[in-house]
């Protein structure tokens, strides 16, 4: 099932939204820097093989492991937010390079009555936390459906933060030198193509 939304933001400050948005996006786009990294040295173009390899080591370390239905890399956070959590990824390829990575977070010990584990306060959590890894610069926004979000574009690279419900909150990077037209996000892990970790690539 393919979660996408459209991104018809409304600014909490009133201002246009899409219009600020394509003026960041234009400049940074403009500007020909290059953002490309994400996490645990995996980066925007990075070819499809790579990544599986890449993968493959982390998970032979330990630091990884295959999430659920074995379709996505599940990543477990002890110290990086205020509690114990839960990071799965998968990305989307273009040309067999990642183009777009949706990342999902859920507090390990979410219970729907443990108001301090909601996805309110654990995406305030991961917003802090991205800000000390990527930067501040984060802009507040209001999404019809899906409440406030955050967002923010450096060069070819857009992170969006939203909830999608009472457990998850979603992070996803896209390069928008490739998905410059669209103000879309995708919330999808590709769950009919290869195994993560078992994939015949690394055989």
């Amino acid at each position: 099932m393919l979660f996408t939304y459209l991104l018809y933001l409304s600014l909490v400050s009133g201002c246009s939204p899409s219009s600020r948005y394509e003026r960041r996006l234009k400049h940074q786009l403009a500007s020909g820097m290059r953002y490309d990294t994400l996490f645990m040295g995996i980066y925007l173009g990075m070819p499809k093989k790579d990544f599986y390899m890449h993968c493959w080591k982390l998970n032979r370390q330990g630091i990884i492991k295959q999430g659920s239905s074995n379709t996505t890399v599940e990543y477990v956070l002890k110290n990086e937010l205020k509690h114990p959590a839960l990071m799965d990824f998968y990305p989307t390829f273009t040309d067999d390079k990642i183009s777009e990575m949706p990342v999902r977070f859920a507090y390990a010990g979410w219970a729907p009555w443990n108001k301090e584990l909601s996805s309110g306060n654990l995406q305030i959590d991961v917003l802090n936390w991205y800000k000390k890894i990527y930067g501040h610069g984060f802009i507040k926004v209001r999404h019809p459906k899906k409440g406030t979000a955050y967002l923010k574009v450096n060069g070819n690279r857009r992170i969006l933060i939203f909830k999608r419900d009472d457990l998850y909150v979603w992070a996803v990077f896209t390069d928008m030198l490739i998905n410059k037209d669209s103000l879309e996000f995708n919330t999808d892990f590709r769950n009919n193509i290869d195994t993560l970790l078992n994939n015949s690539e690394l055989k």
